[in-house]
């Protein structure tokens, strides 16, 4: 059985799922937090927070897919869930810079938008 095969599959289910619960996730919460930073336009902040989450699906898909030219062989078990665990932990690590980044440049420029 080739492993690799094995490996590709189990880490676009684990990464897949982790975008799409973060994702949902911050869609959700993130409307409100938007929503508190830009009073009284709704449907702007509705309309932002959809473009945060269509990029936030681009990038972090198109990042897990692109992850999967660089692989080595496996030929071990513990290679494969060696591999896995990395490369997860990588993928959960931009997911966080990225939400971070998010927040801090949405709050600096509504704050920029407010002081002028």
């Amino acid at each position: 059985m080739n492993l690799n095969i094995l490996t590709y599959g189990i880490f676009l289910l684990i990464v897949v799922y982790i975008i799409a619960v973060v994702g949902k996730i911050c869609y959700k919460n993130g409307n409100i937090y938007v929503l508190e930073l830009l009073h009284g336009h709704k449907e702007l902040c509705l309309r932002i927070n959809r473009i945060l989450l269509v990029g936030y699906y681009l990038v972090n898909i198109g990042y897990a897919a692109m992850t999967l030219l660089n692989w080595e062989t496996i030929t071990t078990l513990n290679q494969l869930i060696e591999t896995i665990a990395i490369k997860s932990a990588t993928i959960i690590s931009i997911l966080c810079i990225l939400h971070y980044l998010n927040i801090f440049l949405l709050t600096k420029y509504v704050q920029k938008i407010i002081n002028d």
